[in-house]
């Protein structure tokens, strides 16, 4: 399955963020990078969205600096590893709060009629 593809508008939609908290981001994490088109439009894919959300969780919920929440992304395990990828990352690794993201994304991709 494809990913879909999201313009900034819309990701800022789906998250209550504004455009310019996800520009901002770009700059401050290095694993969020969208695609340009040729024009520059940014687009976003599913995986870009989660990231969003996992480092609005860490801001905003569990209070972590931007330092902070970069040196947790960065200690994560590689993207690959999702929610049923088998592996057992411990207690206290995020594993409850990548489930949380995962269902809410699924969420989402329900009201969007996916």
């Amino acid at each position: 399955m494809a990913s879909r593809t999201y313009k900034i508008g819309e990701i800022a939609g789906l998250t209550g963020l504004k455009p310019f908290v996800l520009r901002f981001w770009e700059s401050e994490f290095p694993q969020l990078v969208p695609v340009r088109t040729p024009k520059g439009q940014r687009l976003y894919t599913d995986e870009h969205l989660a990231l969003i959300l996992r480092i609005k969780t860490l801001l905003y919920d569990e209070k972590l600096t931007i330092d902070g929440a970069r040196r947790r992304l960065s200690a994560a395990p590689a993207s690959g590893a999702g929610p049923d990828s088998g592996s057992d990352p411990g207690p206290g690794s995020g594993r409850d709060a990548l489930r949380e993201v995962y269902d809410e994304l699924l969420a989402i991709r329900k009201l969007l009629g996916d």
